[in-house]
């Protein structure tokens, strides 16, 4: 992850919540107040994103020390710590928020993506990311949902070439689509296609291009398109997938499914911060 940018993110995530300061913290904690903040989780999951809390304190606090006790793609169970961080109590308690709103957002879409993955067990189908992401945290959701197990797909617009129904009804074609990307962009770009019917995925096939999206098909179309490319090219389901309809999805052959609601509609992980006080001033 480009350091650069988690700075700026976790910059601007602080000077949203401190804006001109913590009027409570500041008001009670001397400045000399020295203790422990304890990271605890308080339901069962999948912890990711210790990268925002280290830059959180390294910011407020290069002298806050953080010590991890479980490490990003871990499986937590309530009770158990995540990570203690000493210094400051003045700089622990500023911190706070933001490190929880970071490590809560980010550990839930590991938590959801690890229940899936658990539920292909034994197949060899992947669990996909999509670009429905929280707008400039699109590089940690997708960081979270590798840690749990899960794929990233394209990380933006320009990782590969995505030809949806709305590019096939502006080119006139599937076949005027792919044909007009080959021609500018060459054989060195990955190309995908979406295809909602058999007769696109048929289509699809007499065409220079890599993957197919199989976009909301149900069960028997879904059997049929496999059956069809016959592993000519890589299978993507898409589209209504739930956690309960996740594994007989993946049992009919194809190569991945994407999960748009893994990033876009997350339940966040119980995590607490437990504060202990400590009367001397930490060597």
């Amino acid at each position: 992850m480009n350091p650069l940018w988690l700075q700026e993110i976790v910059h601007d995530a602080l000077n949203e919540d401190i804006g001109q300061g913590d009027l409570t913290t500041e008001a009670l904690i001397p400045a000399e107040m020295m203790g422990e903040a304890i990271f605890l989780a308080k339901g069962a999951g999948v912890v990711a994103g210790h990268e925002t809390v280290k830059e959180v304190y390294r910011q407020l606090d290069p002298q806050v020390r953080l010590h991890l006790e479980r490490e990003n793609g871990d499986r937590v169970e309530p009770g158990m710590v995540i990570a203690r961080a000493e210094g400051s109590i003045r700089s622990l308690l500023i911190g706070e928020r933001v490190a929880l709103n970071f490590l809560q957002r980010l550990s839930g879409i590991a938590s959801m993506t690890r229940g899936v993955v658990d539920q292909l067990e034994g197949l060899t189908c992947r669990v996909l990311d999509t670009r429905k992401t929280t707008p400039g945290l699109r590089l940690l959701e997708k960081a979270a949902v590798y840690a749990g197990g899960g794929v990233n797909h394209r990380f933006g617009l320009g990782h590969g070439v995505m030809i949806k129904d709305n590019h096939i009804a502006a080119a006139g074609s599937l076949s005027q689509a792919v044909k007009q990307v080959r021609s500018r962009l060459g054989h060195m770009v990955q190309v995908e296609v979406e295809a909602d019917t058999l007769e696109q995925v048929k289509e699809a096939l007499s065409l220079d291009v890599d993957a197919i999206l199989l976009d909301n098909m149900n069960l028997d179309q879904l059997r049929e398109a496999v059956h069809c490319i016959d592993g000519r090219v890589w299978t993507e389901a898409s589209g209504g997938i739930t956690p309960t309809t996740a594994r007989e999805i993946a049992q009919t052959g194809v190569n991945g499914i994407s999960l748009g609601w893994l990033t876009h509609s997350p339940t966040a992980l119980d995590i607490s911060l437990d504060l202990i006080v400590k009367k001397e001033v930490l060597s």
